[in-house]
């Protein structure tokens, strides 16, 4: 989240109001604005603050033209009343609201058997407040295994752990490095590969690694890692030296793409050296923000020390968050949707926005201002960047465009080791239809000769355009 800091010398000076936000006589009342940075001296109707902070919200984008997010922006009229059923649960007291720590105990299974744990019943795991929560338990996890295996030499000066990953991490990696004193190790990306190399990945790992991170999805182009090659080069490794590296699956969002779409496509506990795997229940998993997923192959992926047992409103329980108290209408809405879908229903979801993605993809090509990095047959997802002959505008000046249509297309440049390249992605999600894909693609049709008479590009600071971050 962003940290604030105070507005300086705010502008409080009086400002005049809609008389009519006065119910009682609009003659009198409400002629002037409440302060905004401090506390106002007394309360108002509850009709006149909820239109104040509805008319400011206004200015917003639309979340379902927002292109960037992986965030799901749309659910069915009936979740959203059971999620409002269910927002003053505190879902952490679980002797309070047993019925709503049943939903997240059989989500946890569902998931199990979703991603083949070796036994489901085993499987051991938690909902969380996002994939970010959740990468960092797995980090957790897997530092933790790692110290006790070494508690002869951990710690001292010579025996720093580190977690090897591709530089196309999602950021919440590097937080987690940051936080826990772990050396991130980062695989970069080199020529047309844009995500981890297998054996780059096992060349960087020694006796003080705690383990790779594959991702299933990456943010920067949509592309699924090898995660079984990145299995094979460490079992390579470890007949080698010995070396027993577990891998941790990031599937924040290819979890809930690839057990429907790419069935035959070996990823999950299937392979024994996942340890855990990680998904966003607000992302594919079809539910609003937020909510997320961790799971472990077994108990002793887990280490039972991490896993506190508090006495909390008269019952015994076992939590593993970084959270404490937080709504259980996310759980509830994410049981509802895995009823409301089951397997069949998530195929059709997720194939229908897999055809829009590649579709779009294929028709922005054809406007041959644009050379495709990926297609949207792995994540719904595709990126592109301006063709080699374009000289006139770069993928900054159409994300600035496009915006005044409403869309939010991110441009960024990506890491090392290719820092000179420069793209937009656009993010297909349930809710993105055909018809809007079809809006879009006229949007940025109209655009494109008003950018090719540009002298060059107006972008001056690619540093600064990049308002999107990973």
């Amino acid at each position: 989240m962003p940290l604030h800091t105070g507005p300086g010398t705010p502008d409080e000076r009086p400002r005049s109001m809609n008389p009519f936000y006065g119910e009682a006589n609009p003659v009198v009342e409400m002629t002037e604005a409440p302060p905004r940075h401090r506390l106002p001296a007394g309360p108002m109707l509850p009709t006149t603050a909820y239109q104040l902070v509805h008319d400011e919200l206004m200015l917003d984008g639309n979340s379902r033209l927002n292109l960037a997010t992986f965030v799901t922006t749309w659910m069915e009229p009936q979740a959203g009343v059971l999620m409002n059923e269910c927002q003053d649960k505190n879902m952490i007291d679980k002797d309070e609201y047993p019925r709503t720590a049943e939903l997240e105990r059989r989500c946890v299974a569902m998931l199990a058997h979703l991603w083949n744990a070796p036994d489901p019943e085993a499987a051991v795991g938690c909902s969380t407040t996002g994939s970010s929560e959740a990468c960092m338990l797995a980090g957790m996890a897997l530092k933790r295994r790692w110290a006790r295996r070494n508690a002869d030499r951990y710690p001292s000066r010579d025996a720093r752990p580190n977690l090897v990953m591709g530089v196309n991490v999602q950021v919440c990696w590097e937080k987690f490095c940051n936080f826990w004193e772990v050396e991130a190790r980062q695989v970069p990306m080199e020529g047309d590969r844009f995500h981890i190399d297998p054996q780059a990945a096992a060349d960087l790992c020694d006796e003080n690694t705690i383990g790779v991170v594959g991702i299933l999805g990456s943010t920067f182009d949509g592309s699924y890692e090898p995660i079984a090659e990145l299995c094979a080069a460490l079992d390579a490794l470890q007949e080698r030296t010995g070396l027993d590296i577990p891998v941790h699956v990031d599937g924040a969002s290819g979890a809930m793409i690839a057990p429907f779409l790419d069935e035959d496509l070996v990823w999950d506990f299937r392979l024994p050296r996942v340890a855990s795997i990680n998904t966003s229940g607000h992302k594919y998993g079809l539910v609003y923000p937020g909510v997320g997923w961790a799971l472990w192959r077994d108990d002793e992926a887990l280490p039972e020390e991490l896993v506190f047992r508090v006495n909390y409103l008269g019952g015994d329980m076992p939590t593993f968050a970084l959270n404490f108290s937080r709504p259980g209408a996310q759980v509830a809405a994410q049981y509802y949707t895995f009823l409301r879908l089951g397997r069949e229903g998530y195929r059709a979801v997720q194939q229908t926005t897999r055809n829009v993605a590649r579709g779009l993809a294929e028709r922005v090509e054809s406007l041959g201002d644009f050379r495709l990095l990926t297609r949207g047959d792995e994540l719904p997802v595709f990126a592109f960047t301006t063709a080699p002959d374009v000289e006139a505008y770069d993928v900054f000046d159409v994300s600035r465009r496009l915006r005044e249509y409403g869309w939010l297309v991110p441009a960024y440049t990506f890491p090392a080791n290719r820092q000179d390249l420069s793209v937009l992605r656009v993010v297909c999600r349930n809710g993105f239809s055909t018809d809007l894909a079809d809006l879009f693609l006229e949007d940025l049709t109209r655009l494109l000769p008003e950018l090719r008479r540009q002298p060059y590009s107006l972008t001056r600071d690619k540093k600064a355009a990049t308002s999107f971050h990973h």
